[in-house]
């Protein structure tokens, strides 16, 4: 059984000239919204416990007549929202008396609500994303409902199974030549989850129906160059000069952990001296704004310096189309017998790997290298190698026996 309360309330925080503005506060099981009423009356004239005016003066009968109105619409606003069936909240009968309620508020009327209040926060891709997400979420929407929306009440986790199927059959598929595989699938739920939360948030639904629902991702085992592969790509001769281009921003980004976009928008401005008085990289990574200071080392500097004063622009390296640098890569990757497939990424996971983790750098260093917000992200990306394994047993064995002889 839900509790409903109405109180009148002096602010004499705010008064002025003996006179204090009124205001109401609505308290719905415990929890409470409060706003103005836009009525001033004089303090000496109020009676706190009442809630109302003293006495029976006309200026007393008036005032408590215009509260009175406002009691009346306030519990018809309550009412009108458990009679739907809503989610009755303080706030929720609040905006319902003010007018400001979503009780029509649809799924992407939701979506489109969220880009513009995050359009600024979040980035290109990110923004672009949801888009394609609510792209499927239309033609779903389209073919199950024959509707152009649906009411976000109308979210049960029935619509979440509906849309998992139609997401898995190919035919639905916006690219016919890039299908959705299983993690792409996902994405597009862990969207949707995200849009009800917020809903949830605003009150706009009592609450998230993927409550019930598990995520359900396909583990890979992320590719890297080995130590051999990563000198074979770095000493591989090479004739055409676009390949030789591609190599040095590959090679850069195994001695720094850039991704693509983070390499193509460096300018010298990103060039800055260290703590120890050696040259540093400092940027906020595209992807997730986290700020990154990675120390240069030998070999990132020497391909800076190869193209010191490229084409006289204000960029560090020549870095062409993701597309592009990714035929080339696997171009290279062929001279050097390399069997895995080669993207720019794998540069990422090369630095995570083979330059620092197998080289004893901490993972907890390797993060904040990488730009990663939390370290779990870090765990998943690095692949500690055999010979990591190998030495630090070896290591551990020594230490025994010493221990053993000492003794």
């Amino acid at each position: 059984m839900k509790t409903f309360k109405i109180l009148f309330r002096l602010l004499k925080a705010r008064a002025k000239n003996d006179e204090a503005p009124i205001y109401v506060r609505i308290t719905v099981n415990g929890k409470r919204a409060e706003f103005s009423t836009d009525l001033f009356y004089p303090i000496e004239e109020w009676d706190s416990k009442m809630g109302k005016a003293i006495g029976r003066t006309s200026n007393a009968r008036i005032l408590n007549d215009e509260l009175e109105v406002i009691r009346v619409d306030l519990k018809e606003s309550y009412r009108e929202l458990t009679r739907e069936g809503r989610f009755v909240t303080a706030h929720t009968v609040k905006a319902r008396y003010q007018g400001t309620d979503h009780n029509n508020e649809t799924l992407l009327g939701l979506s489109r609500y969220h880009y513009e209040k995050n359009k600024r926060k979040l980035g290109k891709g990110t923004l672009k994303n949801y888009k394609t997400t609510e792209t499927y979420l239309l033609a779903f929407i389209k073919k199950q409902y024959k509707a152009s929306d649906i009411p976000l009440q109308q979210i049960q986790y029935s619509f979440i199974i509906d849309f998992e199927v139609f997401l898995r059959d190919s035919k639905n598929h916006l690219s016919k030549a890039r299908p959705l595989k299983n993690n792409g699938l996902m994405k597009h739920f862990e969207r949707l989850n995200k849009l009800m939360n917020f809903a949830e948030k605003l009150e706009w639904v009592s609450k998230n129906p993927f409550e019930k629902y598990e995520l359900s991702y396909t583990k890979f085992k992320n590719g890297f160059l080995t130590e051999q592969q990563l000198n074979d790509f770095e000493t591989v001769e090479l004739e055409n000069l676009k390949l030789d281009r591609v190599r040095d921003v590959f090679v850069f980004c195994c001695y720094t952990g850039l991704s693509y976009i983070d390499v193509k928008l460096l300018t010298r401005d990103n060039i800055v001296m260290g703590i120890d008085g050696n040259l540093w990289l400092s940027l906020y990574r595209e992807k997730s704004d986290e700020p990154v200071k990675i120390p240069l080392l030998n070999k990132a500097k020497a391909i800076l310096e190869k193209y010191e004063n490229f084409e006289d622009s204000n960029r560090l390296l020549p870095v062409c189309s993701n597309q592009k640098l990714n035929e080339y890569l696997k171009v290279i990757a062929a001279k050097c017998d390399i069997d895995i497939k080669v993207t720019c990424h794998i540069a990422r996971h090369t630095f995570a790997t083979t330059v620092t983790l197998s080289n004893g750098v901490p993972i907890a260093t390797v993060s904040k290298l990488l730009g990663h917000a939390k370290l779990s992200t870090t765990q998943i990306y690095a692949n500690v190698v055999e010979r990591k394994l190998l030495d630090d047993m070896n290591n551990l064995q020594d230490i025994l026996n010493r221990n053993q002889v000492s003794a």
